[in-house]
C-alpha cells in the first residue's frame, strides 16, 4: 500500500496538530502492507528541530513557502508516480488539493478533522461541497465528529475516532525545576498554568477569563501566580489586560518554550487551568495529567472528553466566572502527583493499533466499492 498524506505540518512543527500528524504518519508507516508514505507538509516552522523520520516515510519539503509552491510540489509528486492507494487529507482546507490528486490516483480520500476548523462550514463553497464527498473521515474527538456530520451531511461516508497519544515514559511526575523557579520568580508560589499558542485569532483558551479572576484569587490563595506558557500574536493583548487588572506582578508570560523544556514547565504547575471554548481535544490536558497535575477543563468543548466528563479533572463553564473560580480551588485541593490509570488508553501503541484498524476498514470499503463498480 502506498499513501499520499497532505498535512498542514508534522515533523519540524509544534503544537497539538503537528504532534498528532507525526504520530499518524509514523503509525501509517508501520501498517503491515505499507510500502511508502509520501507526506507533503504545508508548513514547517522549526526545520532544524525536525525529529528523525520513520522508515518508509518520504517527507517532501519542497512545497514550503506559499500556496503556489505547495501546489507545484504536489503536482510533481503525483506526476512522477500517481499510483497511490490512499490519499490522507490532514486539514479541511486542503480538500481541493486532495480531490485534484484523486482525479489522477483514483484512490479514496480520507479527511482528518481536528476541531474548530471543521465544526461548521468554511468560507469556501468548494471545500464545503467536497467535505460531503470524502470516502471517510477521522476525528480526534466525538464532539468534532458530531459537529462535522451535522453540517457536511455526507451520505455514505464513514467516520472514525482517533484521539491524540502521549508518551507516558517521557511525561511523568518529577520535582519542580529550581532553575525555572528562579528564572520566573516562582519559588514558594502556588502556580496556576496554561500552555498553548497565544494566537490573536484563537482567543478561546480561557486565559483572559483566568486573568479576570486573579484579583479575587490573590485574596484567597497565598502567593498565587499564573504561568502562561507559549507565544503568539495574542500575547501583547493579554499582557495589557493583566496590567489593566493590576495583576501583572502575579502573571508570568514565558513566550515560546522549546519542546525539550516543556516537561520542566508542566512540573511547575500546581493546577493546569484552561477553561476554553474551542479545544478540539487538547493534548495539553493529557500531558498535564501525566505529570500528576490536577486540571481544570471546559464543559463546552472536547476537553471534557479528555477528563472523562469530569472523572479525571474539574469541569467548568467558561462563561461562568464563579464556576471557574470554584473549579480552580477544587483543583488545588486535589493531590498533586497522582497520575490517572486511564491515561494508558492514550499511549502511542494504542493509537497505532486503532489507526491500523481504521485503515483496514477504509481499504476494505474501497475494495468493495471497486468490485461493485466493475460488476464483480
Amino acid at each position: 500500500m502506498r499513501v499520499l498524506a497532505l498535512v498542514p505540518d508534522a515533523f519540524g512543527g509544534h503544537g497539538g496538530i503537528a504532534k498528532f500528524n507525526c504520530d499518524l504518519l509514523s503509525a501509517l508507516c508501520t501498517y503491515p502492507t505499507c510500502s511508502e508514505v509520501v507526506a507533503i507538509p504545508r508548513q514547517m516552522p522549526m526545520p532544524d528541530a525536525a525529529e528523525p523520520l520513520p522508515a518508509r516515510l518520504t517527507y517532501v519539503t519542497s512545497g514550503l513557502g506559499g500556496k503556489l509552491r505547495y501546489l507545484v510540489t504536489v503536482s510533481k509528486v503525483v506526476h512522477r508516480n500517481p499510483r497511490f492507494d490512499l490519499i490522507l487529507c490532514g486539514h479541511i482546507n486542503l480538500l481541493p488539493v486532495a480531490f485534484a490528486v484523486r482525479f489522477w490516483a483514483r484512490a479514496p480520500v480520507v479527511l482528518v478533522t481536528h476541531g474548530i476548523e471543521a465544526w461548521g462550514p468554511t468560507r469556501r463553497p468548494l471545500t464545503n461541497y467536497l467535505a460531503g464527498k470524502v470516502n471517510a473521515f477521522i476525528s480526534v474527538s466525538q464532539l468534532t465528529k458530531r459537529r462535522f456530520l451535522k453540517w457536511a451531511r455526507p451520505k455514505t461516508v464513514v467516520g472514525f475516532l482517533l484521539s491524540n497519544s502521549i508518551d507516558l515514559k517521557r511525561f511523568r511526575p518529577k520535582p519542580k525545576s529550581t532553575v525555572l523557579l528562579e528564572r520566573y520568580g516562582l519559588a514558594d508560589k502556588t502556580v496556576l498554568m496554561t500552555l498553548g499558542r497565544l494566537s490573536a485569532s484563537e482567543s478561546y483558551k480561557g486565559i483572559a477569563q483566568v486573568l479576570e479572576l486573579l484579583p479575587t484569587l490573590t485574596e484567597e490563595i497565598v502567593n498565587v501566580a499564573y504561568l502562561v506558557v507559549g507565544g503568539g500574536t495574542g500575547r501583547r493583548q493579554l499582557e495589557q489586560k493583566a496590567k489593566s487588572l493590576a495583576v501583572e506582578k502575579h502573571v508570568v508570560f514565558t513566550g515560546y518554550v522549546p519542546e525539550r523544556e516543556k516537561v520542566d514547565h508542566y512540573c511547575l504547575a500546581d493546577a493546569f487551568v484552561m477553561p476554553g471554548r474551542g479545544e478540539d481535544f487538547g493534548i495539553v490536558y493529557l500531558e498535564a495529567m501525566a505529570f500528576g497535575v490536577p486540571v481544570v477543563a471546559s464543559k463546552v468543548d472536547a476537553s471534557r472528553e479528555v477528563v472523562h466528563d469530569g472523572e479525571l479533572g474539574t469541569l467548568v463553564d467558561p462563561d461562568d466566572p464563579h464556576e471557574i473560580r470554584i473549579g480552580i480551588l477544587k483543583a488545588l485541593d486535589r493531590p498533586k502527583g497522582a497520575v490517572p490509570k486511564e491515561l494508558d488508553n492514550f499511549t502511542y501503541s494504542n493509537f497505532e493499533r486503532r489507526l491500523h484498524k481504521i485503515v483496514d476498514a477504509i481499504m476494505l470499503a474501497a475494495d468493495v466499492a471497486r468490485k461493485s463498480a466493475n460488476g464483480q
